[in-house]
């Protein structure tokens, strides 16, 4: 039973398992109750501001003032009628968490009194303090004003009592604060590039989306051990605790039975969720024990992105209500698997086509093709810097381990595909080439109007891997804001799908007066352009095709001859944004500019050595003012045994009595002077490393002469842990954290 002391679950708790919310209605009939979406503007709008919403959201015209007024109008009706008292501009600071400041609805009336009022003036724009936000500085303490802009394109929603506006955060000078409106931007340029090579097959194609389906993976644990582990409370990891006999070994937690108490809280997490208008879809137990995932449909980038960041922060209020604590460190405990967000991300067109899966024609599967090599292109030049887009403190410690990606960036495609394009590249003219009349080019590959999705085996070490209609970003952590990778792969894509076009046209207009190249002969310049420049592209992207095993070290060799981004040190790994071609991509397309790009790698250093430097003096606290003591006692105790022993026995006899208690004794003197020592330079290391003052050398010391002696001071407690009596340990070990009773 002592090892249920820190157990606050109870009866309370399971009763309260079984008291959760359930809506009459089916989840078609609540589904976005909460959100101020199409079917509610249509409701609550006059027909010709609808109508004018209807096109600033899908084609992404201007909203003047007087129509602004008129959306407000309508927002304030549909929310005083759900109970709704205030606002917020909802954004999404450089925190990698949403920032809200409500207002309510209240204003004088001029006459003593007050009125409810809401104008276009404050939907469209608020001005929140930008000097305590990360800035990087582009924001000093004494420039404290900055704008908060609504985002029309996702829509408003309810929580509470409060009308939360999805918006972006700029700077007063307009440089982005967020991650929003760089993402906006990087869409824009995507959804053009993406319609330009379209129209090579379809000139009917006015717009390309970019769509997103996270899967977003969680640990839970239960409150009251939660608030008993100081490491967890202040860094969202266990900076101790050594294995439990038991973890993940059995392979009986992945896909098994839900216990009761989550069952109730994953339920009541979807209700919500979907008053919300987020379309949850999957949930499972992962294969550590206490990991879960929900997954939703996908949907269009920025909305995904949105949904994420409101799920995180529902689901941490949803699991207090059950008694838990949401954990969304991507490692947590140390032995078992970590927590990722598998960003799916494809493109689609208007009229309803996935570019990214084949099609039922040759022409259908050209473009497949097409699609899928510049995608390649720009993961393969962009590779470093896909790398630094999903980096970060907590992140590091998952990649590479269990079943994790490694920290290279690479692109699993499968047997099938990878023969395509092999047969592509070396295919020569008349062999790839065949004509079919009025079909117009007919590609000479039996196999390719065959090619269906899933046709072939997953590889989970893959980062950037083919799943059948759509590539799955593997290497995402669990807590961070998918719209960093999402900016970074969408930018990427955008510049190959421009680069691409550029060259077929210079290859066309080269080919326009060819006689072998005719519409009468059905070789079409064209065509014949976009094979040439494809074959290419598929020989220039051809090192960041992988299919083996990404955790051997013959890979990094191999990728390392192959020219890819094999760096391990996070700080270091930022760079990648600073480098030439980034910062040329992020301008040339007009997603960030190089002011901004430094100021988010000051802050992406800043936040590194803060995370590092919180994790140290946690750690520092707890081996002096916790384990040490706790040690001591014990080894007091131990001492004061063999005084007895020696009292009662003969001395040859106490001798023998008391061997293994000696032993304990020196074990315990060796370990906890070992740790006071490692403490020691463990402070100061830090105080060396709070010297520096330039932020990107700081959080360079931090990782190579701060980071490494969390794990030494660590492995020294862990010994400690199987030799203190279990009743004095101070803090609830893995076996008690890692199974939900």
């Amino acid at each position: 039973m002592e090892a249920l002391r820190f157990q606050v679950v109870g009866e309370a708790f399971k009763k309260k398992a079984l008291d959760v919310m359930t809506p009459s209605e089916r989840p078609s009939e609540y589904f976005g109750k909460k959100v101020f979406n199409r079917e509610k503007m249509y409701k609550y709008l006059p027909k010709h501001v609808y109508e004018k919403m209807i096109d600033v959201m899908d084609n992404g015209a201007r909203l003047d003032r007087d129509m602004a007024d008129a959306v407000a109008a309508g927002m304030r009706q549909w929310a005083t009628e759900n109970g709704v008292t205030h606002y917020t501009h909802w954004f999404q600071p450089l925190t990698e968490g949403t920032a809200e400041k409500h207002d309510s609805f209240i204003e004088h009336d001029g006459k003593g009194g007050m009125v409810e009022e809401f104008t276009g003036k404050l939907l469209v724009q608020q001005e929140p303090d930008a000097s305590s936000f990360p800035s990087g500085g582009i924001r000093s303490t004494f420039e404290a004003r900055g704008y908060s802009a609504w985002d029309p394109t996702s829509p408003v929603f309810i929580i509470d009592d409060t009308l939360c506006i999805p918006t972006v955060f700029i700077s007063y000078s307009g440089e982005a604060l967020d991650y929003k409106a760089p993402l906006l931007r990087a869409l824009h340029a995507v959804n053009v590039a993406a319609t330009e090579v379209c129209h090579y097959f379809d000139p009917t194609v006015k717009k390309v989306t970019s769509n997103l389906g996270w899967e977003q993976e969680y640990f839970l644990v239960d409150e009251g051990l939660y608030a008993a582990r100081p490491d967890l409370l202040l860094t969202g990891r266990t900076l101790m605790g050594h294995d439990s006999a038991k973890n993940q070994q059995m392979d009986d937690h992945y896909f098994g039975s839900i216990p009761e108490r989550v069952a109730a809280f994953m339920k009541e997490l979807e209700i919500i969720a979907l008053e919300l208008g987020i379309p949850c879809k999957t949930r499972h137990n992962e294969v550590a024990p206490n990991q879960f995932e929900l997954a939703p449909v996908f949907e269009e980038t920025n909305l995904a992105v949105d949904h994420n960041m409101l799920l995180m922060s529902v689901m941490k209020r949803v699991a207090r209500k059950h008694g838990f604590r949401v954990l969304l460190h991507e490692k947590p405990f140390a032995g078992i698997n970590g927590s990722g967000k598998h960003n799916n991300w494809s493109l689609s067109t208007d009229n309803g086509v996935l570019l990214h899966a084949p099609g039922k024609t040759a022409e259908q599967n050209l473009r497949f093709a097409v699609f899928i090599v510049e995608t390649l292109m720009g993961v393969y030049r962009h590779n470093g810097l896909l790398k630094a887009s999903i980096m970060s403190a907590t992140n590091a410690h998952r990649l590479g381990a269990n079943e994790a990606p490694p920290a290279i960036i690479s692109s699993f495609l499968g047997t099938q595909l990878s023969e395509l394009l092999d047969h592509i590249e070396k295919a020569d003219g008349e062999d790839l080439l065949a004509m079919a009349g009025k079909q117009g080019m007919k590609m000479d590959i039996p196999e390719i109007p065959e090619l269906f999705i899933d046709n072939t085996d997953r590889n989970r070490t893959s980062p950037f891997a083919f799943t059948g209609n759509r590539f799955e970003f593997r290497a995402v952590g669990s807590e961070a804001n998918c719209a960093s990778a999402m900016i970074a792969l969408n930018s990427a894509v955008a510049e190959a799908l421009t680069d691409f076009k550029k060259r077929v046209d210079v290859k066309i207009a080269e080919y326009a007066n060819r006689p072998e190249f005719s519409a009468n002969t059905g070789h079409t310049a064209k065509f014949h352009a976009i094979i040439d420049v494809l074959r290419e592209d598929i020989k220039t992207c051809k090192p960041i095709r992988f299919d083996g095993n990404g955790y051997s070290d013959e890979w990094v060799v191999e990728a390392t001859k192959r020219g890819l981004d094999v760096e391990t040190s996070c700080p270091k790994i930022f760079d990648r944004y600073l480098d030439a071609e980034s910062i040329r991509m992020f301008e040339s397309l007009g997603v960030m500019t190089k002011k901004e790009l430094k100021a988010r790698n000051e802050v992406k250093w800043e936040t590194y050595t803060k995370k590092i430097q919180i994790e140290a003096r946690v750690l520092g606290d707890l081996s002096m003012n916790h384990i040490i003591p706790v040690a001591t006692r014990y080894q007091s105790l131990l001492l004061k045994n063999v005084e007895n022993v020696a009292k009662v026995f003969p001395h040859v006899k106490a001798e023998q009595l008391s061997i293994r208690n000696l032993k304990l004794i020196e074990e315990i003197a060796e370990r906890t002077s070992i740790i006071e020592h490692q403490v020691e330079e463990l402070v100061n290391a830090r105080k060396r490393a709070n010297k520096i003052a330039d932020e990107r050398e700081k959080a360079i010391a931090y990782h190579d002469e701060v980071e490494p002696k969390l794990a030494d001071i660590r492995y020294q407690i862990d010994k400690l842990e199987l030799i203190v009596d279990d009743s004095l340990w101070p803090l609830p070990k893995y076996r008690e954290l890692l199974f939900i009773r």
